[in-house]
């Protein structure tokens, strides 16, 4: 197998026609029979990978171009938000700041060193993002429909019946609202690039959805939810555990192929 094929088998199995742009094959290679796979991947990870005699690294973070990238798949959140009723000026300002956010933050970055450290050692890199992310949604929403989710409390036993949430040291939070709550409308966000912040969440709380699911959210976006008194339920699930488990089912689909995939720093 060659770094191409990989990155196809995940296009694949996420139903994606093209990379997005926060993947990339950053690093060819072929003959491939037994891969690293991490989260993040790091200079030392691939002195690692190399001292262990893998034959490539599959990360899942956006590194080098696809980090640059990376602020481009926040539209997800604009064709998520058209899709549940709301009118495409509000989803588009909602997404507004956090692309000019996620883009400046890029911009300022040395880029280019964990790839160009890889190229110099010879070690096959590539990164696969929201292809394992929509992957990871699938799962969690068929979870989310098996488990009657009536209460804000029942998301997380519901999240909770899949390993990875069910092993991770983070527990499924409500950050806001109330847990005894009643659900009648409940979003997962994710899949997306990142978390949608304070505004995508107000987006849907204003558009008659009483729940929002994040992955996770930063302190400063949850100060604001909370300084806003916004009238609805938030609740985040785990940034390893959801990475983790898109992360796995690819992995899944890898080991059925013949590929040898070990695991570094993903719940299992």
């Amino acid at each position: 197998m060659d770094t191409e094929e990989i990155m196809h088998t995940a296009l694949s199995l996420a139903g994606m026609d093209s990379i997005p742009a926060d993947s990339a094959v950053h690093v060819k290679g072929k003959d491939i029979r037994k891969v690293l796979m991490c989260i993040d991947v790091e200079q030392s990870t691939i002195m690692l990978a190399k001292h262990l005699g893998y034959d490539a690294i599959i990360a899942h973070h956006p590194i080098g171009k696809a980090y640059i990238d990376f602020y481009k798949v926040l539209d997800r959140h604009v064709e998520f938000m058209l899709n549940a009723g709301i009118a495409r000026g509000v989803a588009e300002e909602a997404v507004k700041e956090l692309k000019e956010r996620v883009m400046l933050r890029a911009h300022t970055s040395i880029y280019t060193h964990v790839t160009s450290f890889a190229e110099k050692v010879g070690m096959p890199l590539l990164n696969i993002h929201l292809p394992c992310d929509e992957l990871m949604r699938r799962a969690i929403l068929k979870s989310l429909e098996a488990g009657r989710v009536e209460r804000v409390r029942d998301i997380a036993s519901s999240v909770e019946q899949l390993d990875e949430f069910k092993k991770a040291d983070t527990r499924v939070k409500v950050v806001h609202g109330d847990e005894d709550t009643r659900v009648k409308r409940y979003m997962l966000v994710v899949a997306a690039g990142t978390n949608g912040g304070y505004s995508v969440a107000k987006a849907y709380f204003d558009h008659g959805y009483d729940t929002v699911i994040y992955l996770h959210i930063s302190p400063e976006d949850l100060a604001r939810v909370k300084s806003s008194n916004l009238n609805g339920n938030l609740v985040i699930l785990g940034h390893l555990a959801g990475d983790s488990l898109g992360m796995n089912m690819l992995a899944d689909e890898l080991t059925r192929k013949g590929l040898q995939v070990d695991k570094l720093g993903i719940i299992e």
